[in-house]
């Protein structure tokens, strides 16, 4: 799901990504799924020396086939790396992999640890505690962008943590992503992700609103396809998603399951903050219905249920 970037009052503006790599410690990375594996893939191609696991074995075995090294716990991956990076499917995941009976949070201080997956605000302040207590340093750096340009290299990093760390991960982040935005603060970075997720959601739920309204008045949907295309009204964005809904190719980029719990989380950290999110409140429940029996799907196909 690509994003558009918005920069937050005082960060620090984007700046692209690559450039020479200097000597970058050894990296662990805790996630090989959807998105964490191209990620693992591309810092091994770009000549990182590498560490992984995965809950799923199974889900590391092109890696292994490239000559990475394939840990059986968080704690063999993290051994002997300077970085650590996780990629998990939420903060519970996250926070077992770290503290867990084979994690490698106690065990190694001065690591390291750049947090990359959507788990939350409150969860990314847990950790970024425990990591402190146990003297490891901790950069909260969710990803804009879906499986495609997970692939591709051409994610953008929502970084946040301390100033100190940037050199040693701009090298990481430049075989990841096409560019970095440093936030400020561990924590900022998870913020930036879900107020962008917000808006995402909705501009997905208003397409394909939009186009059920069409086909209820009896107009072709695909003409208002193009009339938004043809429009400043329609973004790139929802010009695309509109063009998979009408094909019904709900192939995932962007799976629903993930949106929704993105839209929760985001929910969530507006009534921490004693704001509210109506609209991304409203969608819950017919995506959440949706999601019965389209998890899997991209998150275009809410407009099944529309």
């Amino acid at each position: 799901m690509t994003t558009p970037q918005t920069p937050a009052p005082h960060s620090t503006p984007v700046r692209p990504s690559g450039g020479h790599r200097t000597k970058t410690p050894v990296i662990a990375f805790l996630g090989t799924g959807r998105m964490g594996g191209p990620m693992a893939a591309n810092l091994a191609q770009g000549g990182f020396e590498l560490r992984v696991w995965n809950r799923t074995t199974s889900r590391t075995a092109d890696l292994a086939r490239q000559g990475v090294f394939v840990a059986r716990s968080p704690a063999e991956a993290v051994e002997g790396a300077g970085i650590v990076i996780s990629m998990m499917a939420d903060g519970p995941a996250t926070e077992r992999a770290a503290t867990g009976p084979d994690g490698f949070l106690a065990r190694f201080p001065g690591l390291i640890w750049v947090q990359m997956a959507t788990i939350g605000a409150g969860w990314s302040a847990r950790l970024a505690l425990m990591a402190a207590r146990q003297g490891v340093t901790f950069v909260d750096a969710p990803v804009s962008g879906s499986q495609g340009p997970a692939q591709e290299g051409q994610l953008v990093i929502l970084a946040s943590g301390p100033d100190r760390v940037q050199d040693v991960l701009a090298p990481v982040f430049g075989a990841l992503g096409r560019a970095t935005l440093w936030l400020g603060p561990a924590g900022d970075g998870t913020k930036a992700k879900l107020v962008l997720n917000s808006w995402l959601v909705n501009l997905v739920e208003a397409t394909a609103e939009t186009l059920s309204f069409a086909g209820h008045l009896g107009l072709d949907p695909a003409s208002i396809v193009e009339l938004l295309r043809s429009t400043p009204l329609g973004s790139p964005y929802a010009v695309q998603k509109a063009t998979t809904m009408l094909a019904g190719n709900f192939t995932p980029a962007f799976a629903l399951k993930h949106a929704l719990k993105d839209a929760e989380l985001a929910v969530q950290a507006a009534h921490s903050s004693g704001t509210r999110l109506a609209l991304t409140e409203a969608l819950l429940p017919r995506w959440r219905q949706t999601a019965l029996l389209h998890a899997d799907n991209d998150l275009s196909a809410v407009y099944i249920t529309a």
